[in-house]
C-alpha cells in the first residue's frame, strides 16, 4: 500500500484501554494498531492486521484527535509492524498534544519518530535491524518454545544495561511456558515476568 505517511496511516483499530504487558502494565493507554506486517508470526493473535489494504487509511489529525479525546496519558503505537511507516509526523503531533509516545515493534525496519518508550519484541521469523538495540527501553521475548529462553538472552546481550528485560508466555502455550519462565527469571534475575493482564481480565 502506497500512502503518504506524513499525512495518513492505515489503521486496523484504535481504542482506549490499559496496558496489559511489560513495564507499563496497569497504565491507562490509547492504542493505535497500524495495519501491515512484514513478519508473519504463526502464533500471532491479530493476523487480521497483516494486510494493510483491508483497513481504512486515516489522517494523522484524525488519529491524534481520537487519542486526545480519550483522555489517555500515553499512546501506544503497535501493529502489525508499525516500523513499516515513517512515524515522524504521528509522534510529533501526539507529543505536541501532550501525550507520551510508546511503540511496540519487532525491530525489522529502521525506527522513525520521537519515542518516549521503545518496546522491542524480536521474532524468529525475520531478523531485526541492528539499530534497534541501542533504542530499546524494554525487551519483550515471547516464549513459544523452550529454546526461546536462550534465544532471547542472545538479544538481551546486545542491549545496554538500562534496558528492561521481560519474558512472556505465548498465550496458548502459557501452561507449558510459565513454569519455564519462572525458573529462568529466578536463575537470571535481570529478567522479569510479563503476564498478559488484559487477557486474564477479559478486556482489550
Amino acid at each position: 500500500m502506497k500512502i503518504d505517511d506524513s499525512k495518513y496511516l492505515p489503521v486496523m483499530e484504535q481504542f482506549y484501554s490499559v496496558q496489559g504487558e511489560g513495564a507499563y502494565a496497569g497504565t491507562p493507554a490509547y492504542f493505535i494498531r497500524l495495519a501491515g506486517c512484514d513478519v508473519g508470526c504463526v502464533w500471532c493473535d491479530v493476523k487480521e492486521s497483516w494486510e494493510a489494504e483491508k483497513h481504512p487509511v486515516l489522517s494523522i489529525e484524525e488519529i491524534v484527535s481520537s487519542a486526545v479525546a480519550s483522555g489517555a496519558p500515553l499512546a501506544v503505537v503497535t501493529g502489525g509492524e508499525p516500523t513499516l511507516y515513517d512515524l515522524t509526523a504521528l509522534t510529533a503531533q501526539l507529543k505536541g498534544a501532550g501525550l507520551r509516545t510508546h511503540i511496540e515493534t519487532s525491530g525489522t525496519n529502521e525506527l522513525t519518530g520521537d519515542w518516549d518508550w521503545v518496546t522491542f519484541s524480536p521474532k524468529k521469523f525475520k531478523a531485526p535491524v541492528d539499530s534497534i538495540y541501542s533504542a530499546t527501553d524494554e525487551l519483550k521475548v515471547i516464549v513459544f518454545h523452550p529454546s526461546d529462553l536462550e534465544w532471547g538472552q542472545g538479544h538481551a546481550d546486545k542491549l545496554n544495561e538500562k534496558s528492561m528485560l521481560y519474558m512472556q508466555a505465548e498465550w496458548d502455550k502459557r501452561e507449558q511456558s510459565n513454569p519455564l519462565i519462572f525458573d529462568w527469571v529466578r536463575k537470571n534475575p535481570r529478567w522479569r515476568i510479563s503476564v498478559q493482564t488484559h487477557k486474564y481480565l477479559g478486556v482489550d
